[in-house]
C-alpha cells in the first residue's frame, strides 16, 4: 500500500485487525513508472516491486502506541494554539499602550492572568492592579503601575477579552487530554505489571516544563521503557512521553543502532562512487522523532554535562542547526543503548569519552609540533 496523506489509515487499520500483513511504502520510492500514469497501473507496479522483493515496509506502531500518538499530538497542536492566543492578548494590549507583556517574562502566568482578569472585570486602577502582582516578581510595583498606564478603548478590551477567553478554553482542552493520556499510560503501565498499580515515586526536583502533564509522568516512562530516560540532559518527563507516543517502547524493530538513527534523519546520506564521497547532505523528509531528538539536543546549551560541552563545540564549529542534529544524534544513540540494553544512563561514560578525545587531539599536536621543530632545526 502506498502512504499518501492520511488516505491509507482506515483501510490499513481494517486490513490489520482481518490479520494481513499490510506493506506501508514511501510513494518516494514507488514514484518513478514508465508511459502514461494512472491509479491501475501505479497500482500494478506497486505489485510488481514487492512481488520481487524490493520494497521495505515503512514503521508503523501497535494499537496502543498509534492511540498514544493521536492525544500526543493533539495535545502539542493544542499548546500551539494556546501559544498563539497569548501573542493576541499581549497584540491587544499593545493596542492599550499597556506594557505589562515587557516588565513580566509570562503574560500567562499567575501575576499575568491575573491582572488581565481583573482589567476585563472593569479594573482599570493602575495602583489597585498593581496590587495584584506575586511576591516572585522582580519588577517592582513602580514599574508595573506604569507599565499599566494606558487608554482603555472598548474594542481593544473586546479583542483581549475574546483572546482571554480562548486561551483557557485551550486550556481546559488540554487538561482533558492529560486525562486520557493519563488513563492509557496506567492500563498499560498494570498491563505490565500484571495488574499491579504504579508506584508513584518520588518527584525529581528538577524545575518542569509548565506545559508538562500534571500527573507524575517519570514512573510511568520507568515502567514503559525499563529504564529512565529522565536521568538524561535535555530529556525531560514531556519529551520522553513524546518519544514514547511517537516510537513506542519496543526498539526490536530496528536492529542496529545505525538503522534506528538513519530512520530518525538524523545522520547524512552519504553517496560515494569509485571510493570518493559526492555529497552528504541530509535527507529532505520530515521525522517527527528525530524533530523530538533534535529540540532535546538545542536545549543543552546552558548544561553544565559533557553532552552541554559537545552541543556548544558542534555550534562554534558548524553552526547551531548542525549542532542540534549532531547532539540529537547522540542523545538518540543514548536512549537506544538504554533500551535495547536496559542499563541506566550513566555521565562517567561520556565524560571518559570526552577525555579519550582529548587525549588524543592532545597527542595529534604534539605530533604537528614536533614535527614542525624538526622542519626548522633542518631549515636552519
Amino acid at each position: 500500500m502506498e502512504s499518501t496523506g492520511i488516505y491509507w489509515l482506515n483501510l490499513f487499520l481494517l486490513l490489520e485487525d482481518y490479520g494481513f500483513e499490510v506493506y506501508l511504502v514511501n510513494a518516494r520510492y514507488v514514484k518513478n513508472v514508465s508511459g502514461r500514469k494512472t491509479d491501475m497501473s501505479d497500482a500494478e507496479w506497486i505489485q510488481t516491486l514487492h512481488s520481487c522483493g524490493l520494497l521495505t515496509n515503512s514503521f508503523q506502531p501497535d494499537n496502543y502506541t498509534r492511540k498514544l500518538r493521536c492525544y500526543s499530538r493533539h495535545r502539542q497542536n493544542l499548546i500551539r494554539q494556546a501559544s498563539r492566543y497569548i501573542q493576541h492578548m499581549q497584540k491587544s494590549m499593545e493596542l492599550m499602550n499597556l506594557k505589562l507583556h515587557k516588565v513580566i517574562r509570562d503574560i500567562a502566568g499567575k501575576t499575568g492572568m491575573t491582572i488581565v482578569g481583573a482589567i476585563l472585570q472593569g479594573e482599570h486602577d493602575a495602583e489597585t492592579l498593581a496590587e495584584l502582582r506575586d511576591r516572585s516578581i522582580r519588577a517592582s510595583k513602580e514599574t508595573i503601575v506604569k507599565s499599566l498606564q494606558g487608554t482603555w478603548r472598548e474594542e481593544f478590551i473586546f479583542t483581549l477579552q475574546q483572546a482571554y477567553d480562548a486561551y483557557n478554553f485551550t486550556q481546559r482542552q488540554i487538561s482533558e487530554c492529560d486525562e486520557k493520556i493519563h488513563k492509557a499510560l496506567k492500563e498499560r503501565s498494570c498491563e505490565i505489571n500484571q495488574g499491579l498499580e504504579v508506584v508513584i515515586e518520588k518527584k525529581s526536583t528538577r524545575k518542569k516544563n509548565r506545559n508538562t502533564p500534571k500527573f507524575d509522568l517519570d514512573s510511568y516512562l520507568k515502567v514503559h521503557f525499563g529504564v529512565d530516560l529522565t536521568q538524561i540532559d535535555g530529556i525531560d518527563s514531556l519529551s520522553g512521553m513524546n518519544i514514547l507516543a511517537e516510537i513506542g517502547s519496543d526498539f526490536s524493530k530496528w536492529p542496529t543502532r545505525k538503522q534506528f538513527l538513519s530512520w530518525l534523519n538524523l545522520v547524512s546520506n552519504n553517496k560515494k562512487s569509485g571510493g570518493r564521497l559526492i555529497s552528504s547532505h541530509m535527507l529532505n523528509r520530515k521525522n517527527t522523532a528525530g524533530l523530538i531528538f533534535r529540540k532535546c539536543g538545542s536545549c543543552l546549551w546552558k548544561s553544565k554535562g559533557p553532552l552541554g560541552d559537545y552541543y556548544r563545540i558542534q555550534r562554534a564549529k558548524n553552526g547551531g542547526k548542525a549542532a542540534a542534529i549532531a547532539t540529537g544524534n547522540k542523545l538518540a544513540s543514548v536512549v537506544y543503548t538504554m533500551v535495547t540494553r536496559q542499563v541506566e544512563y550513566d555521565e562517567t561514560i561520556l565524560q571518559s569519552m570526552k577525555r579519550n578525545s582529548q587525549l588524543r587531539r592532545l597527542n595529534n599536536l604534539k605530533k604537528k609540533v614536533e614535527h614542525l621543530q624538526k622542519t626548522l632545526e633542518e631549515a636552519a
